[in-house]
């Protein structure tokens, strides 16, 4: 067996932002040289997230509104853990989207549905953060 293990890194110009890392993920794929297997890509931070939908800029922007109306940002006083911090909402919105994906790896590329994309959440920005890759197969 085979595996590549890499980070990606970040540092979004916005507080909240969605990324396709699609195009990053298969280019580490096609490094890794593996045909079948599994992709594992994983948000390494607790206030960002990665997970797969259509990349499609109306969805995104309901996302944002819907991610907020669950967990919103103000009043910052409403959490607890902003005693200290201000960013309880983003930890949140992680929880909500999710920390990692895992996709099959068929033929040497990654195995998607109709739309599929991998993305990065930012839900606490302007500052550097990572995501893991790990591929292993044959």
């Amino acid at each position: 067996m085979k595996t590549l293990t890499k980070e990606l890194w970040f540092n979004t110009a916005k507080e909240r932002e969605f990324v396709n890392i699609t195009g990053e993920v298969e280019a580490l794929l096609e490094e890794s040289g593996i045909q079948e297997g599994l992709c594992l890509v994983n948000a390494m931070h607790i206030t960002s997230s990665v997970f797969i939908n259509d990349d499609e800029s109306g969805l995104h922007h309901d996302f944002d509104l819907w991610l907020e109306k669950l967990a919103p940002h103000e009043p910052v006083a409403s959490y607890w853990h902003n005693r200290g911090e201000v960013n309880a909402d983003a930890h949140m919105k992680r929880q909500i989207m999710g920390r990692e994906v895992v996709v099959a790896v068929t033929g040497g590329r990654l195995h998607f549905g109709p739309w599929e994309q991998i993305f990065y959440g930012e839900f606490d920005g302007r500052r550097r953060k990572r995501v893991l890759v790990k591929i292993i197969g044959e």
